[in-house]
């Protein structure tokens, strides 16, 4: 299905939303290009679903503003915003058959005759592998085939801006690997504005070609997976991204040694002076993902850690260590294994870690990185 259609940028501009006393969203700002595969991500109640719903007309914005193309939505009514929202619990009519599900959406909002919506219907009913199901009713459906028949309603209405509430989340673990990948797949084919909203960091990072990570209505961080993953701007992105979760430790700067509860970490002085410059020498959290922590350390960076727990997760083992009480969690090969009890040296390379400004939760080590934050994102 060729979608000439499917060009929209949208812009938030200082958006609120409020209900009563309770501020779902605060002053969020940022821009997502035409064609783009963004996600959304953020713990419950972060405003995800809020914002979505803000695009499409079904919650009113209190303050600020959305466009799409440049175009203000605020009076626009829903079916007018050209877009098409794909529901978790998809949201199919029970007494309907698959092909009158896929139709109903364009028979509404549109005065195509009856043959060229039934072409559509088939056209994309063929495009997701569902073309011999539609006399089916979706009680005779699985899982993973109502999923795709509400993407496929969404789909024949040729929108500008695919909107996906957790599409994903009532399929078991191994469909939703696939389905990923169909949605991946169909968004490249249509090249559709698509805005994702997932509990699900593994599919944001897989799926997207940007990510927005909010907190309590408020923009952290959006970039690239890569970005997001590799240089978190502050604690609260590097704690939320990624699993397991990325080991914090707090520490002391002093002269070019960082000083933990056990232990002693020398950082080159390039690194040391960025932090001293910053005044909180006193107030540092030291993050280090679990990948980036290998075992067998020696010399003066080798960090001595007792074997709590091991767990065989097949191509990896994870190790939980005891750092002078603090837990230290390792990513490593599964050839590695270690006995409970043990004691293990560990190290990690100083480009892999991360320093936090515990009163402000700033990553100190990411600026001049062109990471993406709230002040960055702020339309011109």
């Amino acid at each position: 299905m060729s979608n000439d259609n499917s060009n929209a940028s949208v812009t938030f501009n200082d958006t609120r939303k409020e209900y009563g006393d309770f501020v779902a969203v605060e002053g969020f700002n940022a821009h997502i290009e035409a064609g783009e595969f963004i996600t959304i991500v953020g713990p419950s109640g972060s405003g995800k679903s809020t914002l979505l719903r803000m695009i499409a007309g079904l919650e009113e914005i209190s303050a600020g503003d959305i466009q799409i193309d440049g175009k203000s939505v605020r009076g626009v009514e829903p079916q007018q915003r050209g877009i098409a929202m794909v529901f978790q619990n998809y949201a199919l009519y029970p007494h309907m058959s698959v092909r009158k599900n896929m139709a109903y959406g364009l028979k509404l909002t549109t005065d195509l005759p009856d043959d060229e919506i039934d072409e559509r219907v088939r056209e994309t009913a063929t495009m997701l592998e569902i073309e011999d199901l539609l006399s089916n009713k979706p009680a005779n459906l699985s899982g993973g085939q109502q999923q795709r028949v509400a993407t496929g309603r969404a789909i024949v209405r040729d929108p500008k801006i695919f909107l996906m509430d957790e599409p994903l989340s009532n399929l078991d673990a191994k469909l939703k690997v696939h389905m990923r990948t169909e949605l991946q797949r169909l968004q490249e084919e249509l090249g559709t504005t698509t805005i994702y909203v997932t509990h699900d960091q593994e599919e944001a990072l897989t799926m997207s070609d940007r990510i927005i990570v909010l907190d309590k209505g408020e923009l952290q961080q959006f970039g690239t997976p890569e970005e997001i993953y590799d240089r978190p701007a502050n604690r609260f992105v590097a704690d939320f991204i990624g699993s397991p979760a990325m080991n914090f430790f707090d520490v002391e700067l002093s002269g070019s040694t960082l000083l933990g509860e056990g232990f002693e970490y020398s950082i080159p002085s390039s690194i040391a002076e960025r932090i001293s410059d910053t005044q909180a020498t006193n107030s540092l959290e030291l993050g280090v993902r679990p990948e980036d922590i290998w075992t067998g350390a020696t010399g003066e960076n080798a960090i001595p850690a007792t074997v709590e727990v091991v767990e065989n997760a097949g191509s990896d083992n994870y190790l939980y260590l005891d750092i002078e009480g603090q837990e230290c969690r390792v990513r490593a090969e599964s050839d590695v294994k270690p006995d409970v009890g043990d004691t293990l040296r560990v190290t990690f390379d100083p480009s892999d870690i991360h320093l936090f400004d515990t009163r402000t939760g700033e990553n100190l080590l990411v600026e001049e990185t062109g990471v993406a934050t709230v002040s960055d994102e702020a339309p011109a």
